[in-house]
Parts: structure tokens; C-alpha cells; sequence
């Protein structure tokens, strides 16, 4: 199959566009609780009553400040309940938001300001603002500047008071699905960032269809999910709409080490992560198991939980598999459950390949994880795993209103309700990446017969060895992180005699690690050069070869002394590797790989 498409659930949505998603939803249930905000040791329930009147009274507040319809605002913030509540006011108020990863450094954080023509920015912290302030001298478009901690959104909503509810009115009719919603910047991980101009009817009409087609997940009564990836992230923004506009209890975390306390205290029913969270999840119940001394345990009870998922696809669960997986429900998946609040039954995950192995784990311990698939540039999602149709090892089916198409040299190509209107101010970029009302995503896949996707690499990623076989390094990057001990790798061979791998150490696991081999005496920064830590990398690199034919495998690899992160300017802030980054920075560990 070269193409697929899926008709539209809701084709007659309804009228309104996001800022009308407050009043709109206070209007129906104006008790149900909407939010629960982070209130000391506890959640503070926030109903659509008070939400929709919180929203008004900042809009009016960025009225009277004098932001105009179209004006483009940013917001740099960690996730919490002030970011989506400036989201809604500044889209109530006729604006368009323009979100900034709170991680950015100044020089990115001005790039931004001064590409969007930003007229304000709401940051978070004193720090925030001192970033702001180091490139304000080139930014002649900034007039505004508030501080959420400072108290400054409460002084905005009461400097609105006078604001006419009329003026808000007549900003949300002037506007329509096809008016710009937003202005999201890739993760630049080939250069400068780029402005991706999305819809109101790009989040929301995906937003209502999605809602239809995993109602299982987001309509269930009870339905809640908490946000704890950035909302800078196109992922983690798309969610917040499809929440609102669905009914979903939401709330917010931005501190990861006390992420599985509010799982605790805030109990979701979904929640939606990148793999590599998933990963450490696994990990760390491993580590933990076998520092307890029931590591033995755990590996028979993971596999149990993988088989008895292999199973559910194979159509029957034979009784002794039924028997052993519900004696580990008992001893291990409702320990795993309850670490996650006990409450999850679902959990989507995008932004980079699972693996089928997870994906197997997770559903058999009674966490089915929906991976899809998507782009800043699709507004999130283009395909997805529903609960009643998937495919462990795909990104699903297309959502409504969306079409894949697998060009002849394998390109995934997107066309729909979904995708950007182009980069702004930049039609070559838009010309060259959007052709005929497709979308050319860069990455490469296949259909099978039944509509499912599967990602199988990245066209500018593809390695081509001296011996001119073509790698895609993700099959073997995903099985090498899926090591405790790996944090990051990267596979390189391009033009080489052979694939090779650079290789860091996750610092955070090894203590646990390290004390269940009986390597405790050995400090992490010793381990790289010791042998019995390159046996195990070898070991992981082995597990990986075991996935690729002979030509792809990994001949060698050389554990670095660092580790790839968005400080070192590694990783982008949704943690993709900038490749061409690594490959300057540690070009002469490349090149001694091959006796260079």
C-alpha cells in the first residue's frame, strides 16, 4: 500500500475557534472540574466556571495593555497552570502565542522574539526575564515583559477590569478556523529554527476528531491526564487542547524528580511521554528489583508481561500464560501501576520510535502505550494506535481527515486537516517542504495492508557505508538506549568501511547498576575504561546487531566521557540528537573508531 486516508468523524464541526473553548465549555458544565492546579502538597480544583472567567479577565488584561489582534506574544515558562491559562487568554484576546522552551539560551530565546515579531513575552522567573533582557536592545517590536512570578498576570487581569466583554467578542468573531493560532518553532536540529504557522482549525478540528477516535481514552468518565513534557512542545500543546476541549481533568508538572509523587497525589488515567521516559521508567524498576534482590523476579515477570502481550495479538492467551501473568499482576504490574498513580491505563507516546519490546512490556503490565506519529509541522499527530485497532511496532492509522502517502524513495508524506499553513516569512522553506498539498516529512516508512504505519528511518539520517549499504541508525540507536546503563549513542559510518557507535553512560542508573553487578567500589568516572563496563556495552551492542542484517551491524564503539544533553548543545529540548552537532564535537572519536 502507497496510500491511506481517513475520512473525517466530525466533518460539520462545530463553530468557534479556541479561545471561544472556555465560555464555550463553562456554558455546558460550568462545575466540572477543568484543572487541578498544584496548591502546596496538594491540587487546588479549578471548575470551567472559573477557568472561562480566569481567561476573560487576562484577556482583557492583554487589551489593555494594548496587544492587538494578530500580535504575536510569546510564553517561556515550564508547564504549569499559568502557561495554559496565558495560552486561552491570549487567543480570547484575538493574539497569537508564540511558545519558547523555558531551557532556551538567550540567543535563541532573542532568535524567536525578533522572527515572530513578538510585542510581548510572559516568562516565568527572574531568570527568564535576564535572558530576555540580553537581546532586548535588538528587539524594537518588544514593548512588553511579565513575570509570573512576580505577580504579574493578577496585575494584568485587574488593569483589564474596564476592558468591554464586547471588545473580547468582537475579537473572537473576527476570527475563524483558517486565522493563525499559533507560531511554533522546530527544534532546529539542522540550523536555525523555523517558524511553523499553525490554525485555530488545526488544533481544534484535530483536536474534536481525535477526541472521537480514542473516546475509550479522553471521553471515559473520570478521564484525566497529567502534562509534564514542555508546552513549548507541539505534543504537550496539542494535548492541552484536545483536554479542554474533550472535558479532561487536567495538570501540570514541571519538576521531574517529584514526578511520580504528583502521579501519586494526582492519580491520571493517561498520560503522554517520549520513549526515553518510558525507558527510565523500565529501567529504574529493574535497577530497583535488583537491588532488592529480586532481580530474578522481575526479568521472568517482564517476560511474562511481553509473551502475554505477543499473545493478545496472536488472538489467545493460553491458560498457563493467563495463570503465571495474573500471579505477576499481583506481585509486580500493580507495584509498576501504582508508582505511575495507580490509575493509568493508557499513556501515548511520540517524538521518536518505541520498540516493540516496551510497547509489549507496557501493555502486558497493564499500561497499553497508543505511539503515533507526527510533526511540529502536522500539528502533532498524523497517526495514532487507538485502543480498539493497533499494532504493536507501528504509529497506527491516520487520524481524520488526514492522508499518507509513501512516495517512491520511501519519504512519508502528509497531507490534511493537520498541516501548517507554511514558515513564517519564509515561502521557499514553505514551497520546498509542502508540494502539490503534500507534506514532505524527511522521514521514511511504509504501509502495511491494513493502513498501519511504520517508521523505518530518516532520509538526511540514512547511512551509506563505503561498501554502499544504506543504515538507518534509529533500529540501532533504540536498542542501545534501551541499555540502563546507555544514556545516549549515536551510530555513524557514513562513507566508512562499517557501522560504529559513540557511546555515553547514564550517570543517574549507574549507582544501582553498578551495586547489583558488584562494581559498587568502581566510581562513574572510572567506568568507562573499565573492561567489565565495555563488556556490557558490548553485550547491549550485541542485543542491538541482533536486529540488523550483518552489513548494518555495529563493528565498533567507543564510550565517551561526557553525555549528550541540551546543556552540552547535544540534544534538542525535545531530546533529539543534533547529529551534525556531534559529528563536529566529537569528530576525532569518529575518526580514531576507524584507525584514523
Amino acid at each position: 500500500m502507497h496510500e491511506t486516508s481517513m475520512p473525517l468523524v466530525l466533518p460539520a464541526t462545530s463553530p468557534g475557534t479556541l479561545g471561544d473553548l472556555p465560555l464555550r465549555l463553562a456554558a455546558e458544565r460550568p462545575e466540572r472540574v477543568a484543572f487541578s492546579q498544584r496548591h502546596g502538597d496538594g491540587w487546588r480544583d479549578v471548575t470551567s466556571a472559573t477557568f472561562a472567567a480566569e481567561v476573560t479577565s487576562l484577556a482583557k488584561g492583554f487589551v489593555a495593555a494594548g496587544v492587538s489582534p494578530g500580535d504575536a506574544v510569546a510564553i517561556l515558562s515550564c508547564t504549569r497552570y499559568e502557561w495554559t491559562l496565558t495560552d486561552f487568554a491570549l487567543w480570547a484576546a484575538g493574539a497569537v502565542p508564540v511558545p519558547i522552551y523555558e531551557t532556551s539560551s538567550p540567543d535563541q530565546i532573542a532568535w524567536i522574539l525578533s522572527d515572530s515579531g513578538a510585542v510581548g513575552v510572559v516568562v516565568e522567573t527572574e531568570r527568564h526575564l535576564a535572558a530576555v533582557d540580553r537581546g532586548r536592545a535588538d528587539l524594537p517590536a518588544l514593548r512588553h515583559t511579565w513575570v509570573i512570578d512576580h505577580g504579574d498576570l493578577g496585575s494584568l487581569a485587574r488593569d483589564g477590569a474596564d476592558v468591554d466583554d464586547a471588545e473580547l467578542s468582537a475579537r473572537r468573531d473576527a476570527l475563524d478556523r483558517d486565522s493563525l493560532a499559533t507560531v511554533i518553532y522546530t527544534s532546529g536540529t539542522t540550523g536555525r529554527p523555523k517558524g511553523v504557522e499553525l490554525t485555530h482549525g488545526n488544533f481544534l478540528t484535530l483536536a474534536e476528531n481525535t477526541a472521537e477516535e480514542i473516546h475509550q481514552v479522553v471521553k471515559a468518565d473520570g478521564s484525566s491526564t497529567l502534562l509534564f513534557l514542555p508546552l513549548a512542545h507541539v505534543f504537550a500543546r496539542f494535548i492541552e487542547v484536545l483536554a479542554v476541549s474533550a472535558g479532561v481533568r487536567m495538570g501540570h508538572s514541571s519538576d521531574l524528580k517529584a514526578l511520580m509523587d504528583d502521579f501519586a497525589s494526582f492519580k491520571p488515567t493517561f498520560i503522554l511521554a517520549v520513549p526515553r521516559v518510558f525507558e527510565k521508567v523500565y529501567n529504574s524498576a529493574e535497577a530497583t528489583a535488583r537491588a532488592g534482590g529480586r532481580g530474578a523476579v522481575f526479568a521472568t515477570a517482564a517476560a511474562v508481561a511481553v509473551a502475554w502481550s505477543q499473545a493478545q495479538d496472536a488472538g489467545s492467551v493460553p491458560l498457563g500464560l493467563r495463570l503465571r501473568h495474573a500471579v505477576f499482576d499481583r506481585l509486580v504490574y500493580r507495584r509498576l501501576r501504582d508508582a505511575m498513580g495507580g490509575d493509568v491505563r493508557y499513556a501515548v507516546s511520540g517524538g521518536a520510535p518505541l520498540g516493540t519490546r516496551l510497547g509489549h512490556f507496557f501493555r502486558g503490565i497493564g499500561v497499553t502505550i497508543l505511539e503515533g506519529y507526527g510533526l511540529t509541522e502536522t500539528t502533532a499527530p498524523a497517526t495514532v494506535n487507538r485502543p480498539d485497532a493497533m499494532k504493536i511496532g507501528t504509529v497506527g492509522r491516520p487520524l481524520p481527515g488526514v492522508d499518507v502517502r509513501i512516495a517512491d524513495d520511501g519519504e512519508i508524506c502528509l497531507r490534511g486537516i493537520n498541516v501548517l499553513r507554511g514558515y513564517r516569512g519564509n515561502p521557499e522553506a514553505t514551497a520546498e517542504a509542502v508540494r502539490d498539498g503534500w507534506f514532505h516529512t524527511g522521514d521514511l516508512g511504509e504501509l502495511d495492508d491494513e493502513g498501519f504505519l511504520r517508521i523505518t528511518g530518516r532520509k538526511k539520517e540514512i547511512l551509506v557505508t563505503a561498501g554502499g549499504k544504506n543504515v538507518a541508525p534509529a533500529v540501532l540507536e533504540d536498542r542501545l538506549r534501551a541499555h540502563p546503563l546507555v544514556s545516549q549513542c549515536i551510530v555513524v559510518g557514513d562513507g566508512k568501511p562499517f557501522i560504529a557507535a559513540l557511546v555515553t553512560l547514564d550517570e543517574e542508573m549507574y549507582p544501582g547498576w553498578a551495586a547489583a553487578h558488584g562494581l559498587d567500589g568502581l566510581p562513574f568516572t572510572k567506568a568507562k575504561d573499565d573492561p567489565r563496563i565495555r563488556d556490557e556495552i558490548q553485550k547491549a551492542v550485541d542485543d542491538a546487531n541482533s536486529a540488523v542484517s550483518k552489513a548494518e551491524s555495529i563493528r565498533a564503539f567507543a564510550i565517551l566521557d561526557g553525555d549528550f544533553t541540551e546543556e552540552s548543545g547535544h540534544l534538542t529540548p525535545s531530546l533529539k540528537l543534533k547529529r551534525n552537532v556531534v559529528m563536529r564535537d566529537f569528530g576525532d572519536e569518529v575518526d580514531a573508531l576507524y584507525g584514523g
